[in-house]
């Protein structure tokens, strides 16, 4: 059963028994390597089938990382009833940390490299035919996923309530690694392409250090742990397929293999659905999480960004982040 609560609604207009008359439409220009003119295109008229349908949108484009964030907090400050995120995942998580906690809703209209929340709301990738279905969406209250280091505030009062917020996936390990290793050029002109072209990279120069995992369910060493909040986790592949955002839990998957022949190994398995029943990967479920080094430095990643290095713990903030969810995506009551 989901454990994210559906806001009841007089319309598909509403949030929370408000009228959504307008929205701060935070876009990102950099996203997706640019192609700036088609995309302006694109979002004027996103804006205007919102407007046919009585949502005025206030267009903000971003200039640099930490904009997106600011511009969110502010919307929320200026009494906004709606902020629609256009990007990509990097996008969607600094918008994320700006409205956490607010009870004004998120919508997406997917614009860049890689965009893991549209992909698992069935969000076209068209932000004209995306902004159709934003009038009709019906807001839910979901959970977040937070990440700070041990001994924060956070793990020391047990509530979650600080750190970096993120809404699909965290990591650590060798996609840490290949997120921090990343080159940011080659992924503006290369798109996903680039991630493919970093991973056979780290394939050939990644060590696969050890760091020790601890959960209330159970305690290993691995060279890789995802921590998912969505089925997706990047291009194809849906790695956590037992996750939802609906739920107040994360799906973790832990690799213990320090080969790269192995690792390699695993994108047939990944791709046939069969990754689950191999020895040296562990699923399970949990709440919280802490991920402490044993072997070297190990980066993270939160969203497919960079999000520093070991050690840390990972929580679910309960009620943290109202989300539009498309009618054809709400999940079973």
């Amino acid at each position: 059963m989901p454990q994210a609560e559906l806001i009841e609604t007089a319309s598909g207009k509403t949030t929370g028994g408000r009228a959504v008359s307008h929205a701060a439409l935070i876009y990102n220009p950099a996203a997706g390597g640019g192609r700036l003119r088609r995309q302006i295109h694109h979002l004027e008229e996103a804006q205007k089938i919102l407007a046919r349908n009585g949502i005025e949108t206030t267009l903000l484009v971003t200039e640099e990382p930490g904009d997106a964030t600011e511009f969110a907090r502010q919307s929320v400050a200026d009494g906004y009833d709606l902020v629609i995120a256009s990007g990509g995942d990097g996008t969607n998580n600094e918008v994320v940390n700006g409205l956490a906690g607010s009870h004004v809703p998120l919508a997406v209209l997917p614009s860049g490299t890689a965009n893991v929340l549209a992909k698992e709301l069935g969000i076209p990738w068209d932000v004209r035919r995306a902004a159709e279905l934003i009038p009709r969406a019906r807001p839910w209250r979901i959970a977040l996923g937070t990440m700070e280091p041990i001994g924060g505030p956070a793990e020391r009062s047990g509530n979650g309530a600080s750190g970096r917020y993120f809404l699909c996936v965290g990591g650590a390990g060798a996609d840490g690694a290949l997120v921090y290793s990343l080159n940011l050029r080659t992924k503006d002109k290369a798109g996903i392409l680039a991630y493919w072209m970093e991973g056979v990279r780290q394939l050939v120069s990644y060590r696969f250090p050890l760091f020790r995992i601890t959960s209330s369910e159970r305690m290993l060493d691995a060279t890789l742990v995802v921590v998912g909040r969505t089925k997706h986790y990047g291009g194809p592949f849906q790695i956590t397929t037992g996750a939802s955002l609906f739920e107040e839990q994360f799906e973790v998957v832990a690799v213990t293999a320090r080969n790269p022949i192995v690792f390699l190994s695993y994108l047939p398995a990944l791709w046939f659905g069969y990754l689950r029943r191999r020895g040296d990967v562990q699923y399970w479920k949990t709440d919280t999480l802490r991920c402490e080094p044993t072997d070297g430095v190990v980066h993270t990643q939160l969203d497919g960004e960079p999000a520093g290095r070991l050690g840390v713990s990972f929580r679910i903030v309960p009620s943290a982040l109202t989300l539009m969810v498309p009618e054809n995506a709400r999940p079973a009551s």
